[in-house]
């Protein structure tokens, strides 16, 4: 009895802990986790990030075109300035940088009626801007205002923009396409607008103008592909 609890009270075998190199191995395996999944986070956010900047990329581009589908497509065979050597009104100004023709001008961007659409390509830094500014009609003539509005950028960024315009000829048959519109008292049949930004072409944008003839009253420019 007394032998076998001076066993059981006796000195307790001495627990053994972690040597230093499994320290540093356990510490290596957290590093290596830690990495991993720091690196496993930061690829996902910059997927997301780049997914976001391909919509907003996108929107952009689809605003734009929508925008200029739609105020070509409403172009009026109107007057908005007289040739003061021929006397022939201006009714479609087109050239490859800058476009001018009239149209209603929706409420929502400021005032209605007849309004003159100018579409220019800007200079902005390094890159390019498409713009438009507008200014009201009266009597077959722009109207001078005292404070006319800045040109409004449509999309900032462009590596490049190009018009073109398709007519009738004087056989009847339509015309290449062409980077000036000499039929400056009728609206061509077809405009075309290339963009292209930093990642590459836009769709192209081509419209048809339900109210142009499309007849050439002078030479015309010349002809791209």
């Amino acid at each position: 009895m007394t032998a076998r609890c001076r066993r059981a009270g006796g000195p307790r075998p001495r627990q053994r802990g972690f040597t230093l190199l499994e320290i540093l191995l356990a510490t290596a395996l957290l590093a290596a986790g830690l990495a991993l999944g720091f690196a496993t986070l930061q690829a996902s956010t910059a997927t997301v990030e780049r997914g976001e900047t391909l919509a907003r990329e996108s929107e952009r581009m689809r605003a734009a075109s929508t925008f200029l589908r739609r105020r070509l497509g409403g172009a009026l065979p109107m007057a908005f300035e007289h040739d003061a050597q021929t006397g022939l009104a201006l009714r479609f100004d087109g050239e490859a940088d800058r476009m001018r023709f009239v149209a209603e001008l929706p409420d929502y961007l400021g005032r209605g009626g007849p309004s003159l659409h100018e579409l220019s390509v800007l200079r902005d830094g390094d890159a390019l801007q498409l713009a438009v500014a507008f200014t009201s009609v009266v009597g077959g003539a722009a109207f001078d205002e005292r404070e006319p509005r800045p040109p409004e950028p449509l999309a900032r960024g462009l590596r490049s923009v190009r018009f073109s315009y398709r007519g009738i000829d004087a056989t009847g048959a339509p015309t290449p396409w062409l980077d000036r519109w000499a039929g400056a008292d009728e609206l061509p049949l077809q405009v075309r607008i290339e963009i292209a930004d930093a990642r590459g072409a836009w769709p192209p944008l081509l419209v048809a103008l339900p109210q142009g003839s499309g007849r050439m009253i002078s030479s015309a420019g010349p002809a791209t592909p």
